[in-house]
């Protein structure tokens, strides 16, 4: 699971394949979920990757494995939470997760600091956050302004 069943060992950009699992999990099924239970999904996944993720970095014995992707699918999921089931939406999601998640702004990257799983989890989720919020002032701007 931490891996992304897999996705996570594609020698090339594994953390680009994880966020592009993750879009492929929401556009099909989970963008058709209601908020609460969207919400509640990704609350479970997130408390389960730190579980799942911080074993993995004690057995591969890194801090923060490459194939470890399973942040990567639930800050994506983050970034989509709420977002309109449109193909645009969900690309702008992704471009926008993938840059935050790679640039890692304030506070981004001291949360990557913390302590096994957490911190694994943590960044990608903060960096989720962030495009989220953007996506939100831009839609709000379409529709003010168009």
């Amino acid at each position: 699971m931490a891996t992304g069943f897999g996705v996570g060992r594609i020698p090339w950009a594994p953390g680009t394949a994880g966020s592009l699992l993750g879009l492929a999990l929401w556009w099909w099924p989970l963008a058709r979920l209601s908020l609460p239970l969207y919400g509640l999904g990704l609350t479970a996944a997130f408390c389960l990757g730190v579980g799942v993720c911080g074993r993995a970095a004690r057995d591969l014995r890194t801090s923060d494995p490459a194939m470890v992707v399973w942040d990567e699918v639930v800050g994506m999921g983050v970034a989509l939470m709420g977002v309109p089931a449109r193909p645009l939406w969900g690309l702008a999601a992704f471009a926008l997760f993938r840059a935050f998640d790679i640039a890692k702004p304030y506070p981004i990257r001291a949360l990557e600091r913390w302590p096994g799983g957490l911190g694994i989890m943590a960044d990608d989720v903060l960096a989720g956050v962030y495009a989220r919020a953007v996506l939100a002032v831009g839609g709000w701007w379409l529709s003010a302004y168009h």
